[in-house]
């Protein structure tokens, strides 16, 4: 009796060098839309870090979405306008992301929004234990979603398709029933007059509901932020504890961060060992 076709059977053999096996995995992937890292390790005889490498890769093309113990092919709606956010800036973002987590004990409450720099915050999170993390984004969660020493509240209400986060009356009021030790918000522009700035007025108006409660507020913001025009005001230079960017601020922002005792942290490049597991 013929054996079913499976697409596993087409992928080449198991010694294959790192760009083959990146090919064959986007091959596989195509046929069957998803699979485990625990199946793609053994079908290239290889370890599992060996496959979260080579995932890792892919992810930040945009090519591949990492889920729980897996990869998947993109949708086709979240390629934009999330999906190309997310690919813009990607290094930067992890090297801000990795900064934050630096300011991060074990045992806090963060509430962490629905920016993709806030993702790679999360992600820098993975092992920092006895954490509480509330969001009201769909991939932050994702990312926080069966760590076995983290807690995870997600706000609900209508989901802006965009950026895959509820920004509603039921998600502001939700989050501001918490007292987190840290909130923290990424930034589309900052203005050296006007402050931190939003493209999304209800994404700016989710943000500004949560500052008044919030302990500590971080804001997370690369280096192309700076004088970029906004368009909805969110907070001013006082209202913010820290910034954590990738890059030295250019003088007229260090300037009226100092005036208000902002402290700028600069995140420096990842070393090989740094890198962040997928």
């Amino acid at each position: 009796m013929q054996t079913p076709f499976s697409p596993l059977d087409d992928a080449p053999g198991p010694r294959v060098i790192q760009s083959s096996r990146i090919a064959a995995i986007l091959k596989l992937l195509e046929a069957r839309s998803s699979l485990s890292i625990a199946e793609l390790a053994a079908r290239f005889d290889c370890s599992e870090e060996t496959i979260r490498r080579d995932i890792r890769q892919l992810e930040q093309t945009g090519r591949v979405l990492k889920v729980h113990g897996g990869v998947r092919m993109p949708d086709a709606d979240f390629e934009a306008p999330y999906r190309l956010r997310f690919r813009e800036q990607a290094d930067a973002k992890q090297q801000i992301g990795r900064a934050a987590a630096e300011l991060v004990e074990p045992g806090m409450t963060l509430l962490i929004d629905s920016g993709t720099t806030s993702f790679w915050l999360v992600r820098a999170l993975a092992r920092v234990p006895d954490l509480t993390i509330v969001t009201n984004s769909i991939e932050v969660a994702s990312e926080v979603l069966g760590r076995p020493k983290q807690r995870l509240f997600l706000a609900g209400g209508i989901i802006n398709h965009d950026y895959r986060a509820a920004f509603g009356p039921e998600a502001i009021a939700y989050c501001g029933g918490f007292i987190p030790d840290l909130t923290i918000f990424s930034m589309g522009a900052i203005d050296v007059e006007r402050g931190f700035l939003d493209f999304e007025p209800d994404e700016a108006t989710f943000k500004r509901a949560l500052i008044e409660s919030a302990r500590r507020i971080v804001v997370l913001a690369d280096s192309t932020k700076f004088g970029r025009k906004g368009t909805t005001r969110v907070a001013g230079f006082g209202d913010v504890a820290d910034l954590v960017t990738d890059a030295p601020p250019p003088h007229p922002f260090v300037t009226a961060a100092a005036a208000t005792g902002m402290a700028v942290h600069v995140a420096r490049p990842a070393s090989a060992a740094e890198a962040q597991p997928l």
